[in-house]
């Protein structure tokens, strides 16, 4: 628990044991699942991008989660620093929220994410318990067996190859990340679901929605306002489209639509035609 340092990354999923006792300046949300992930790293402070705050706020969970475990925690701006760009966050990041747990060690709304980031430093490294995290993945079967799957994820990092004939849900957002540009990361789908995070600078968390056009694969995001981010089940239920790509837009997708409406047209778009 030692290691005094600060540190970048683009993602929380990619943090392990390795990473405990650092303060993280992340390019992920500040949702639930992120701060789970960070939190099981055992890191001694995180910083997170706001995503908009979103639905319930979850897009600045990770600064409730910290504080009942006594760890500083704080989120940027999503205007400030483009989402899933850890460099960009420590190096443009404005601090939008924090707990108090970071208050008290100087931490200020409006102050700079890197020396937010210093000033965390001074906390104690320690071990906590992290508390249990419900499964992040759910495959809803077609009902039919000419129908097509939808794999339900809390994190786009959760997607596999094997999912490859189905419609993704995921609660992330849809940006690239600069660290790791694979259209969808280790796995495959027919068609997918993001949320906006609020578009954000350069509107980065509709890229890779964008960029999966030239893959003639369908893309769409939810406004953050309306699901919460990082949650899956929610995009899916309560998400209304926000964005979609023009290669879902030629198969009917729609701004305005719900979420349930886009993946049902999507799921009758690549449906397998039945034997006679």
């Amino acid at each position: 628990m030692n290691r005094n340092t600060v540190e970048w990354m683009d993602t929380v999923t990619k943090l392990d044991a390795s990473h405990a006792g650092a303060v993280i300046v992340a390019g992920s949300h500040g949702g639930e699942y992120a701060a789970y992930c960070a939190a099981r790293a055992q890191v001694r402070g995180a910083i997170f991008n706001d995503a908009a705050v979103g639905k319930d706020g979850e897009g600045i969970h990770a600064l409730g989660y910290f504080e009942a475990l006594g760890v500083p925690a704080a989120t940027t701006s999503y205007r400030s620093a483009r989402i899933g760009d850890g460099r960009d966050n420590y190096d443009n990041g404005v601090v939008s929220y924090l707990n108090e747990t970071a208050r008290k060690l100087g931490c200020r709304v409006s102050q700079r994410t890197r020396d937010c980031a210093e000033l965390m430093l001074a906390a104690p490294a320690f071990a906590y318990t992290v508390p249990p995290k419900e499964e992040s993945r759910t495959v809803i079967r077609a009902s039919s067996g000419h129908g097509v799957d939808v794999v339900v994820i809390d994190s786009l990092a959760l997607l596999r190859p094997e999912d490859a004939e189905s419609v993704m849900v995921a609660g992330s957002h849809g940006g690239v990340l600069p660290m790791d540009d694979r259209i969808l990361l280790g796995g495959d789908a027919r068609a997918t679901l993001f949320c906006d995070a609020g578009f954000g600078k350069d509107e980065v968390a509709v890229s890779r929605i964008r960029r999966l056009d030239a893959h003639r694969k369908p893309g769409a995001a939810v406004a953050v306002e309306t699901a919460r981010i990082g949650n899956g089940m929610s995009v899916l239920e309560d998400g209304v489209l926000s964005f979609v790509n023009e290669t879902a837009s030629a198969l009917g997708a729609r701004v305005g639509m719900t979420a349930r409406q886009y993946v049902e047209l999507m799921q009758a778009a690549f449906a397998r035609p039945s034997t006679p």
